[in-house]
């Protein structure tokens, strides 16, 4: 039986889902652009942290593109891919989906981001990556 959602990526797993609630919005129900953006830096770390086996600090906001608005009730699906690694960084790509009415699953691609992340020590300095596993 196939789960895929038509609208989303096929055969992948988002890293984080979530739904806005009234509090994350303005009195039109339009989500805070900021509330959005803290969302892709938790997703967007997850892999980073992955990657250096450790502890990370967002350190860059490359890019950052609200291609729709966003509204409560929305379940907001976060995709994060790892697209470069530096010594200490790592940069990862996110892109957001919405799925607007789960009833009908009208899906719609509201965010796209780069962030840079740096793997840091116990006391907040930037370390060298692990090796690839």
């Amino acid at each position: 039986m196939d789960n895929h959602t038509p609208g989303l990526p096929a055969g992948r797993m988002p890293v984080l889902r979530v739904v806005p609630m009234p509090a994350d919005a303005n009195v039109h129900g339009d989500v805070f652009g900021g509330w959005i953006m803290a969302q892709v830096d938790i997703a967007g770390s997850l892999p980073a942290v992955r990657r250096a086996n450790g502890r990370v600090a967002t350190i860059a906001v490359n890019s950052f593109v609200f291609k729709q608005p966003v509204f409560v009730g929305d379940l907001l699906s976060f995709y994060a891919d790892i697209i470069k690694v530096g010594r200490t960084s790592i940069t990862v790509y996110v892109d957001v989906y919405a799925q607007r009415n789960r009833l009908i699953d009208e899906v719609v691609h509201v965010t796209e981001a780069t962030l840079t992340y740096v793997a840091t020590d116990d006391q907040r300095q930037p370390r060298m990556l692990p090796p690839a596993a």
